[in-house]
């Protein structure tokens, strides 16, 4: 009977409406959640088969709710270096848990990027789920792998210990004075004696004096101590040579060979051009003529010399002396600038993150250190995924086979550090579906209050 389809249409209309009134309130509540993907219920008509000519039978409406995954929220700027968000496709992968995290756990993959350092150190997001990672390689690469979560881990920004960055390369600006006389001690200098050379006189007194100040340069070891080492010049009776000497102060920082000066870890001479710039090509300091600038010294317990003095309990190390910026010019000697590479030991300041993903720490002492890449997952069908607690979401078969990929890489979004994602919810929109669903709900009723009205008066034919 076709009225009792009215009546069924009714219902049908009152259950979709109903289902339209439930999103929308779950849109305005989440209007300032971070990264929330707003939800829209679509109606579909139902249609009954017309089994007796000249009448009809209404079908009604089926609510179908969709969350809408795909659409891109404001990027709007966060005062955490640690919040973040995605500028384009993927979601970030997360875990339920930070240590003890193993290949079994279950991830989910969000958008919410208010991630910041929990009591451990992990990075967990508003609503407790960890930001999950590529840990940096002792190469200082990272193990990018597309579909495999075992290789990603969740991302500690604290327990990171002390960063140390050895010396490797220094570099000295200066002059020496043309005009030097050439000393006494010219003539019997002996760079391999241990009586006669500028090393001995810097430790015992006794031997040949520079005639220039030495040029004082610092180099951190192994373990963070800081060493000093100079370097020093005499000038030869032969135009634009100079003998020069590198030697630890104080010498007991080195071991040496029993025939060497005390702390002498070079020796040559170091020639000059007729226009004042240094002739590193026929230079011995370092060895041979243009042999390539490098001191190297051997770990505490080598055998070789010259070597760490064995008290000291450091790594062997070698470093580049760059003496390009020297010049033999007629003016007084002195020292522009002497800048080396390494670093003491310092303790974690601040993390920061970059639109590539990587997430690094930052040091007192001035040193980065990676610590790992945040990794972006992508999907075929983002509106496919399953929401689950917390603003993220679950795989499923209609979201396709999921990507890991590094920001910016093969489609994915880059990394917006210091930002969030707003919410996709617009109020205008919400009000307005608010009232068009309120007139459908009350239109919905009042076909079955007509219906009852006809079915009242189909009954009281009989009276």
């Amino acid at each position: 009977m076709s009225v009792n389809s009215a009546l069924q249409a009714g219902v049908s209309g009152l259950a979709a409406n109903a289902s339209a009134l439930a999103a929308i309130s779950d849109n305005i509540a989440n209007l300032n959640t971070t990264a929330y993907k707003r939800n829209e219920v679509d109606f579909a008509t139902m249609v009954t088969s017309q089994a007796v000519k000249g009448e009809y039978s209404a079908g009604g409406v089926l609510g179908s709710a969709k969350q809408l995954v795909s659409q891109q929220g404001q990027i709007q700027s966060a005062s955490s270096s640690t919040s973040l968000a995605i500028t384009g496709d993927g979601f970030f992968v997360v875990s339920t848990k930070g240590a003890g995290l193993t290949a079994t756990d279950p991830r989910e993959f969000t958008r919410s990027g208010a991630f910041s350092p929990d009591a451990s150190g992990y990075l967990v997001n508003d609503a407790g789920l960890y930001l999950q990672g590529w840990p940096v390689q002792a190469n200082g690469t990272f193990s990018i792998n597309p579909s495999d979560l075992s290789q990603m881990g969740p991302i500690n920004v604290k327990n990171l210990g002390a960063a140390v960055q050895p010396t490797s390369t220094v570099t000295i600006s200066a002059n020496l004075d043309q005009t030097t006389p050439v000393g006494a001690g010219a003539a019997g200098y002996v760079a391999s004696s241990t009586t006669k050379s500028m090393a001995s006189y810097a430790a015992t007194g006794t031997g040949t004096p520079p005639d220039a100040p030495p040029v004082e340069i610092s180099v951190v070891d192994s373990m963070g101590g800081t060493h000093k080492f100079a370097v020093a010049f005499e000038k030869t009776s032969t135009p634009n040579t100079w003998n020069a000497e590198i030697y630890a102060v104080p010498a007991s920082d080195v071991t040496t060979a029993a025939t060497s000066p005390n702390g002498q870890i070079a020796a040559g001479v170091v020639k000059f051009n007729t226009d004042g710039s240094i002739d590193l090509a026929n230079s011995t300091l370092f060895g041979s003529a243009g042999a390539t600038p490098t001191i190297t010294l051997g770990a505490s317990t080598a055998a070789t010399t010259p070597a760490w003095a064995a008290g000291l309990g450091i790594a062997g190390q070698s470093f580049n002396v760059d003496l390009s910026q020297f010049s033999q010019l007629a003016s007084a000697s002195t020292v522009t600038s002497v800048s080396s590479n390494g670093a003491s030991a310092g303790n974690i300041v601040g993390v920061q993150v970059g639109t590539d993903g990587v997430v690094s720490a930052v040091f007192d002492n001035s040193q980065v250190r990676k610590i790992a890449q945040v990794a972006i997952a992508t999907f075929p069908n983002a509106n496919g995924l399953q929401a689950t607690n917390g603003n993220a979401y679950t795989a499923t078969l209609a979201s396709g086979q999921m990507t890991l990929k590094a920001p910016g890489a093969g489609g994915a979004g880059k990394i917006s550090p210091s930002s969030l994602e707003a919410s996709t919810v617009d109020l205008s929109t919400e009000f307005t579906g608010l009232i068009t669903t309120q007139k459908a709900y009350s239109a919905s009723s009042k076909i079955i209050t007509t219906a009852d009205t006809m079915l009242d008066e189909l009954i009281n034919i009989i009276r």
